[in-house]
C-alpha cells in the first residue's frame, strides 16, 4: 500500500500519527451523505468494500474508564465481552460529547489513531481475518486501510472477540 496523505494542512490527526510511526496505508475518500443512516455502511458501500472489513470506533465507558472498542460496521458490540476483554465488571456507551471531547473527533468520524487522549483499545479478533481492514480516518468521508496487525500495534490493542452479528 502507498503512503498517501490529505492535501490540505497535512492530514488528520490519524493519518499525520501513521506518517509519523512510518506504516503503510492508503486513504479513502468518499462523498459523505448527512442523512445516511449508518456511517460504516456507508464508508463499506462507497468504497466496494465488504462490511466485515470496515471497521467503526465505538467508546464505551468500562467502569469508569473510557475504552475504544473497534467492531465490524456489519455487527455491534458486545459490551459483556468489552468489558472481560480488558478485566472490567461492566460497560456502557459512553456519553457522545464525552467521546468527541476525549478523542478530539466528531462522531462518525471517530478514528482509534491519533486521539487527543489515548484510550485503552480492543480490537475485534475478526480483523485477523482480513489482510487489511478499514477505519476511519478522523473524519467522516474519509478511511484509511492498514494491516490489522499494525492497528493493534499502533493502538496498543487488546485482540479479542468483542463483536457480534
Amino acid at each position: 500500500m502507498a503512503k498517501k496523505q490529505k492535501k490540505n494542512n497535512g492530514g488528520t490527526p490519524a493519518t499525520v500519527a501513521l506518517t509519523a510511526a512510518g506504516t503503510p496505508f492508503t486513504l479513502h475518500a468518499y462523498e459523505h451523505d448527512p442523512a445516511s443512516p449508518s456511517y460504516g455502511e456507508e464508508a463499506a458501500e462507497a468504497l466496494g468494500v465488504s462490511p466485515d472489513r470496515v471497521f467503526k470506533t465505538l467508546v464505551a465507558d468500562v467502569d469508569g474508564e473510557l475504552t475504544v472498542a473497534v467492531v465490524p460496521v456489519a455487527g455491534q458490540l458486545d459490551l459483556k465481552a468489552l468489558a472481560s476483554a480488558v478485566g472490567g465488571k461492566r460497560a456502557a456507551m459512553a456519553d457522545p460529547a464525552a467521546a468527541e471531547r476525549t478523542t478530539g473527533y466528531v462522531r462518525g468520524g471517530i478514528s482509534p489513531l491519533g486521539q487527543r487522549k489515548r484510550l485503552r483499545t480492543v480490537l475485534d479478533s475478526s480483523a485477523s481475518d482480513h489482510a487489511t481492514v478499514c477505519i476511519s480516518a478522523g473524519r467522516r468521508g474519509l478511511e484509511v486501510e492498514l494491516s490489522p496487525a499494525d492497528l493493534a500495534a499502533l493502538t496498543s490493542a487488546v485482540v479479542a472477540p468483542i463483536g457480534r452479528a
